[in-house]
């Protein structure tokens, strides 16, 4: 199979698809791998590394579309891009369609095979291709919600770890998922007071038992929400359900609620956004916005922050599914392994992922019925 990896073209995203190990396990499967020039410089990668991995260098994007049977990128193509899709190319990528019916119809009208990486879905319920991203997000809600509370970045001039004899910062987080669990190692480590909110009593007794009582778990709930929301200095929304929009559960009144310089960090707006105030998505050049006196960071891509880490993590858990739909071709690997399946979202003009075709008010096609 010939597989591309084009150079991203979302602002500010410094990732690439591919390192130079993911490109070398790929060659030596018998497939060979294009990638644009100097699409890994943002992460530190030059062209001369991706040849001496057996990898070939194309001028630009358009030759990588042309050529691929698979293109394997981080975030979804974006309208330059569509011109160039092909049908029965398999995009493997982030590609967050539930609140983005302008890249759906896209998608759909190039009869593309869409295989999402955040849809990738193992038996017990995880997410392995999400997970690496949503380490790094958790971890950064933290260090970004930190520099926001200080004076010069417009916050209420806290230090989040406090020091002795003045308290700490209080941070809450809603959702005790993989961001929610990365967020808490990181407010925790920084010396922050830190509460929990998830509507799994399961999920809250594990983190009180990790952090051995160190935080506060609440169940989620609008009371519950609202009360922590309130006496907050920094709330991280990191509610996810798989593929669909998430629900808006701080509303603005809560918002209205806080105190001038509190912080709002948002790590589920690639999936529409945790916070009802935050109405847009910002980028990592101009990342957050002040309403009712709170700093809105509501950045889309934020991992791409941290490209070098975010890369090589990503490479390491998409790396092998990415031999599969290489080796097998998509419709045999998915048959083969359900979790590859559940990532599937649109295939060759049918929309086959249930809760974006509801967000969307799509007809919903099962996979089943197409091969």
């Amino acid at each position: 199979m010939i597989i591309g990896v084009p150079k991203e073209i979302k602002p500010q995203e410094n990732r690439v698809g591919l390192t130079p190990a993911g490109v070398d396990s790929l060659s030596k499967a018998g497939h060979k791998v294009y990638i644009e020039t100097n699409a890994g410089l943002g992460t530190g990668i030059t062209d001369e590394e991706y040849k001496a991995a057996g990898g070939f260098i194309a001028p630009a994007a358009a030759e990588i579309y042309e050529a691929a049977d698979m293109v394997i990128k981080v975030k979804e193509p974006l309208g330059p891009e569509y011109g160039m899709l092909r049908e029965n190319q398999i995009i493997f990528a982030y590609l967050h369609l539930a609140p983005d019916p302008v890249q759906t119809d896209a998608l759909l009208e190039h009869k593309v095979i869409g295989v999402a990486y955040e849809t990738v879905q193992l038996a017990n319920g995880a997410l392995p291709l999400l997970s690496p991203m949503s380490e790094v997000a958790g971890r950064m809600s933290i260090q970004v919600g930190a520099w926001l509370l200080e004076k010069n970045s417009g916050g209420a001039g806290i230090l989040l770890g406090g020091v002795p004899g003045v308290e700490p910062a209080r941070v809450v987080i809603v959702g005790g998922g993989n961001v929610g669990l990365n967020a808490v190692k990181a407010a925790v480590g920084m010396g922050a007071q830190v509460t929990v909110l998830d509507v799994s009593n399961s999920r809250l007794a594990y983190l009180d038992d990790i952090f051995n009582g160190r935080i506060v778990t609440l169940m989620s709930n609008n009371f519950n929400i609202a009360k922590s929301v309130r006496d907050a200095d920094l709330v991280v929304g990191a509610v996810l359900i798989p593929g669909a929009k998430t629900p808006k559960l701080v509303t603005e009144d809560m918002v209205k609620s806080m105190r001038p310089g509190s912080v709002l960090v948002d790590v589920a707006i690639d999936q529409g956004g945790s916070i009802e105030t935050i109405d847009r998505v910002m980028t990592l050049e101009n990342p957050f916005f002040v309403k009712h006196g709170v700093i809105h960071y509501s950045v889309g891509n934020m991992p791409g922050a941290v490209p070098r880490t975010s890369t090589f993590a990503l490479t390491n858990a998409t790396l092998p599914y990415a031999l599969k739909l290489a080796g097998k071709g998509a419709e045999q690997a998915m048959k083969e392994d359900p979790a590859l399946l559940h990532g599937l979202n649109i295939y060759k003009g049918n929309l086959t992922y249930q809760a974006v075709a509801e967000a969307q008010g799509k007809a919903y096609v099962p996979a089943a019925e197409l091969f």
